[in-house]
C-alpha cells in the first residue's frame, strides 16, 4: 500500500463530511457503491451489478454494485458516502485489507471484494456483523468512516474498542474480549475489545456509532395512548 493510483482524485471537506472527486479516464471504469454517486459527466455510464450473493446479504451492505465507465473522453464523478465523516484512500497491491461491513466506498476493477465469515462468537460478540468485507488485488480502494480516520502501526498486542474498528491489514489475528470481566462490561460503560496480534495497520474512527444511536434513543417518537374509562 502506497501513493500509487490509477485516477486522479480528490477528497474534499476532510474530515467531517469527506466527499470524493474522481476523474475517470475514457474507456476506464470505477466500481462505486450503490447509492454513494452524487452527480457526474453525462458522457459517464452507469451499469448496476448484482455481487456477492447471499454472503453480501448478510454483512448489511446492498446486494447491487454501481460501475461507471468514461465514454468518448475523460468523465468526473463526485462520490458521497453514508456516514458522515473522513474518507481515505489506500493502493492494494497483492495484499488484502478487511473492512467493517459499512465502510466500502469505491475501487478499481481490479480490486476484488467478498467476505469473510469472522465466526460465530466473535461476530455475537463484537455486536457488529458475523461478516466483514475482505478486498485483495491490486489497484485503489476507498473507505469511509462514522467520525476521523486514525491510521495505526502495530507490532505486537493492541486494542481497540469493537465500535471504533473501520479496518485491518492482514498480518494481524484477533479477538473479541470484554475488557475488565463481564461484570465492567454490564457496569463501567466500557464495551468489547477486539485485541489484535501480530504486525500491521488497523484504521480506527473517532466515533462510535452506538452511543449516538442511544442518545437518539430517548428522543424518538412515542404513541400516546389514550386512556378509556368503563
Amino acid at each position: 500500500m502506497n501513493n500509487k493510483s490509477e485516477f486522479q482524485f480528490k477528497i474534499e471537506t476532510k474530515p467531517d463530511f469527506a466527499f470524493l472527486n474522481v476523474k475517470i479516464p475514457s474507456g476506464k471504469t470505477l466500481r462505486v457503491e450503490a447509492s454513494a454517486m452524487a452527480s457526474m459527466d453525462s458522457n459517464i455510464v452507469m451499469k448496476t451489478k448484482l455481487t456477492g450473493g447471499f454472503k453480501r446479504f448478510l454483512t448489511g451492505e446492498s446486494l447491487f454494485i454501481n460501475e461507471f465507465s468514461a465514454e468518448n473522453g475523460e468523465g468526473e464523478i463526485n462520490i458521497a458516502p453514508g456516514p458522515p465523516g473522513d474518507m481515505e484512500h489506500i493502493y492494494l497491491e497483492n495484499t488484502n485489507v478487511y473492512l467493517q461491513s459499512s465502510a466500502f466506498v469505491a475501487s478499481s476493477m481490479n480490486v476484488t471484494t467478498d467476505t469473510k465469515w469472522q465466526g460465530f462468537k466473535r461476530g455475537f460478540f463484537s455486536g457488529n456483523s458475523f461478516f466483514l468485507i475482505k478486498c485483495s488485488g491490486v489497484g485503489d480502494l476507498w473507505f469511509n468512516a462514522y467520525g476521523g480516520i486514525i491510521e495505526l502501526d502495530v507490532d505486537g498486542d493492541y486494542v481497540v474498542d469493537t465500535g471504533y474498528i473501520i479496518g485491518f491489514t492482514d498480518g494481524l489475528t484477533y479477538d473479541v474480549k470484554s475488557v475488565g470481566g463481564y461484570k465492567s462490561l454490564f457496569f463501567s460503560g466500557e464495551g468489547l475489545v477486539c485485541r489484535f496480534q501480530g504486525k500491521g495497520k488497523v484504521w480506527i474512527q473517532t466515533k462510535n456509532i452506538s452511543p449516538f444511536t442511544s442518545f437518539l434513543y430517548i428522543f424518538r417518537p412515542v404513541e400516546k395512548r389514550s386512556s378509556t374509562s368503563d
